[in-house]
């Protein structure tokens, strides 16, 4: 029996989970219809409308709210955006789960059913820092790693922008995001970086590695605009093959997203536990360069965002909902 239906609705994408009574993903699916990718009708407007949302919403679970009258729905992500389904302002630093699942914006459907949208999180002052999505990954990684409440826990979600957040007693502290992503995506792209580069058949990790050395030595106190041009000139003196420049690029941006962190975040003398939560590639690569940087081999966490919808569904008091003393998400 269908007991709760979770959203992880991002830009691009948008990810349907059906849980059972017991906390368990009985069944998801993955649907194209991203807030900035939603089904049309000739006329609407690109950004969408409210009309373009209810449709990937029937889309997406409509059977299995024909099936299970009154299931309980909550969303974590963009559609909670300003560009969203309908926008939830930002919960203020510091929050764990009790006080996000008190801040839940609704939306009433069509249909008669109510969307609970989970706040993103802001961190205000000189240089605002703002999530959309990662705060219900951090939960569930609090969840699902049945972490001590009185750890000091650094979790890092890499990806197009990767956020490093700090947890204290199991409440989000702090946060800061880093454009590794989409900057390496540019480079390769569309500067000259990319003109010498060529598709290898299988990840070079020695060149990545010297790229993360890079950064992490002397040399990389010139700085990332600096340090980046080598993967030019490395090709054009032959010390750096064409197929391996994409790794060495990347291990120079990732290099240096560490040792600002490092250098600026950590505290001297204090090893929190890192986890990394991403694509499976993805960890594997932060964790050489957390390695490189003398940090702790992180954790590896998986399916969080599911942890984390159902954690925040619970401690919201949602209809019909417990918290199963051996959920298995």
């Amino acid at each position: 029996m269908g007991a709760l239906i979770g959203l992880d609705w991002g830009t691009s994408s948008l990810r349907a989970f059906l849980f059972g009574a017991d906390g368990a993903v009985q069944e998801q699916r993955h649907k194209p219809w991203g807030v900035m990718r939603l089904p049309l009708l000739p006329g609407e407007p690109a950004g969408g409308s409210a009309a373009a949302f209810e449709r990937a919403f029937e889309d997406s679970c409509g059977d299995w709210l024909a099936a299970w009258p009154g299931v309980p729905v909550i969303a974590c992500g963009m559609v909670g955006s300003a560009q969203g389904w309908r926008e939830a302002p930002y919960a203020a630093l510091p929050a764990g789960a009790q006080a996000l699942s008190r801040q839940l914006t609704h939306v009433a459907t069509v249909r008669g059913t109510t969307v609970h949208i989970v706040p993103g999180m802001i961190r205000r002052g000189p240089l605002p820092e703002v999530m959309r999505g990662e705060e219900t990954q951090v939960i569930g990684v609090l969840e699902a790693c049945a972490l001590p409440s009185d750890d000091d826990v650094l979790i890092g979600l890499p990806g197009t922008h990767s956020k490093w957040v700090r947890v204290r007693e199991r409440c989000l502290q702090d946060f800061d995001t880093f454009m590794t992503g989409e900057v390496f995506a540019l480079l390769c792209a569309h500067s000259i970086l990319g003109r010498t580069q060529q598709a290898g058949t299988a990840a070079d990790d020695a060149a990545f590695r010297r790229g993360v050395s890079l950064a992490l030595s002397a040399d990389g106190q010139l700085g990332v605009l600096a340090n980046i041009f080598s993967s030019r000139t490395l090709g054009l003196t032959g010390e750096l093959a064409a197929t391996a420049q994409a790794d060495y690029l990347s291990g120079v941006l990732i290099g240096h997203e560490l040792a600002a962190l490092r250098r600026c975040r950590l505290d001297a003398g204090r090893s929190p536990t890192l986890v990394l939560v991403g694509t499976e590639d993805l960890c594997r690569r932060y964790a050489i360069a957390l390695d490189a940087a003398g940090l702790e081999p992180p954790l590896l966490a998986q399916g969080v965002t599911e942890c984390g919808l159902w954690r925040l569904a619970c401690d919201a008091g949602l209809p019909g909902l417990s918290t199963p003393a051996t959920a298995n998400h």
